[in-house]
């Protein structure tokens, strides 16, 4: 039993019904107090009027009496006064004299009167008596105190038995609608839940059906946007884990076919063949670094040696790395650097840069050209790698720099991580990268970096966009 009722304890569904049922209680209580306060004041208030009419009834009885006997007459005061005596009043009636000519002790009955359990008399209250305007004499009268005649009393218990029972049947309405609307709100919640379990077991096509507009209809698109994202993530992976593999095989076969040729006697491991194998070699080493470079940036493992570093300097370096083979290809390179400095790892940045040309170099084809363009704009070192090749859709620019996509145009080559890599590197150092078109087609992809000093207010800002393209390009 411990484990159901410390599940039922748990219940979201139980506390948001219990929840509803105190909230309906409270509000039923509070309104039944609430009208019993303003049904007593009232009631009071009725009672006084009451009471002033019985007064006044008392007055003019003896007034018509006096009236129809031509004087005080006791044994007319006695039918006159009978009806209140039943209730158990005392009325004493005194002259205009204030001489005493008839008390209710008096009355043939008054040892009847008043009867068992009638309820306790007022104070006395003395009225004057007028008959033609002219007073003729006066009446103390002691009458039940209001509120408390049988009567009164009959009629304040039924509207208490009455405010009761509209209680409870508030009550009652509240637990029936706590239990509706917790039934309501805990389906939606279930099937949210039902779809979170079969996600995590790895069914990546769970999602919740339309649960409304309210917050639960916003948690649940919240949801499917997410299971969306794992759902593409796990396709993206499976197709970046495929390129990876075909990538690493190539030059893999290409080292072990040579080498077993080599061993065989069929090739010769002459400079040629030996400077092939290290290309390829070399391939898989910036492949495999590549690799590392994602795993540190998943695990935000980057350790970064932060120097001042001369941006111009590194750019035309790296440059000089990719001229010759550009050129083999007749693609122009093209690098205007301004001098910046920045606070950086000199090493992440040669890799970035290497990226962005390795990549350029890629899509551009033969007789070509690439730029490179270094330029201060404000207090941030711009970087942009701009290129003639066929460019990015427009609808994958902003995803080319997602872990484990690649678009259309890559498919040829290349295992898409690359930019990646950018990515991560440009943000570990705080900046930010962007993919952009060059008029006319190509690519143009630009990073931005905080600046060591600040900026030259005579430096010169006109977009690299609007210089690279050249004639001896075209």
């Amino acid at each position: 039993m411990t484990g159901p009722i410390a599940r039922l304890r748990r219940s979201f569904a139980l506390r948001l019904t219990l929840a509803f049922v105190l909230v309906g209680a409270v509000g039923a209580g509070l309104a039944t107090v609430l009208v019993n306060v303003a049904f007593e004041g009232r009631f009071a208030v009725y009672l006084e009027q009451q009471q002033s009419e019985r007064e006044g009834q008392l007055v003019a009885a003896l007034a018509a009496s006096y009236v129809r006997s031509g004087g005080w007459d006791p044994d007319d005061l006695d039918a006159a006064t009978h009806p209140l005596l039943m209730e158990g009043a005392e009325v004493e009636v005194r002259d205009a004299d204030d001489t005493l000519v008839w008390h209710s002790d008096d009355h043939p009955m008054a040892d009847l009167h008043p009867h068992p359990g009638s309820p306790p008399l007022g104070e006395p209250r003395p009225l004057v008596v007028q008959a033609g305007g002219e007073p003729v004499g006066s009446v103390v009268a002691r009458l039940p105190q209001p509120g408390l005649l049988p009567v009164d009393a009959a009629f304040r218990a039924e509207v208490n038995r009455l405010l009761l029972v509209a209680g409870a049947l508030a009550a009652v309405a509240a637990l029936a609608l706590g239990v509706a609307l917790a039934r309501r709100t805990t389906r939606r919640a279930g099937r949210l839940t039902v779809a979170a379990r079969a996600l995590a077991g790895g069914d990546r096509t769970a999602r919740v059906p339309d649960l409304g507009a309210d917050e639960f209809g916003e948690v649940g698109q919240a949801f499917n946007r997410m299971a969306d994202a794992v759902e593409s993530q796990d396709r993206l992976r499976r197709g970046f884990a495929a390129d990876v593999a075909h990538e690493l095989r190539t030059p893999l076969a290409i080292l072990q076919g040579r080498l077993e040729a080599i061993q065989d006697g069929l090739a010769d491991p002459d400079p040629a063949e030996i400077d092939s194998l290290h290309a390829e070699a070399l391939r898989l080493s910036r492949l495999v670094a590549d690799l590392e470079t994602l795993a540190r940036a998943d695990a935000a493992a980057f350790a970064l040696t932060v120097e001042p570093v001369d941006l111009a300097g590194l750019v035309e370096a790296v440059a000089a790395e990719h001229a010759e083979r550009l050129a083999d290809r007749g693609i122009t390179l093209d690098v205007d650097a301004a001098h910046v400095t920045a606070d950086a790892d000199a090493t992440r940045l040669r890799q970035v840069l290497d990226n962005l040309l390795s990549n350029a170099a890629k899509f551009t084809p033969d007789g070509g050209w690439v730029a490179v363009r270094l330029r201060r704009a404000d207090a941030s070192a711009v970087l942009e790698v701009a290129d003639s090749g066929p460019g990015v859709a427009d609808d994958e620019r902003e995803r080319v720099f997602d872990r484990f996509y690649r678009g259309q145009s890559a498919r040829a080559s290349g295992s898409g991580i690359g930019l990646t890599v950018v990515a991560d590197l440009i943000a570990a150092h705080g900046g930010t990268v962007e993919m952009g078109a060059e008029p006319g087609g190509g690519a143009r992809v630009t990073a931005a970096l905080p600046a060591a000093d600040r900026a030259d207010p005579h430096a010169d800002p006109t977009p690299p966009s609007q210089d690279l393209h050249r004639t001896d390009r075209r």
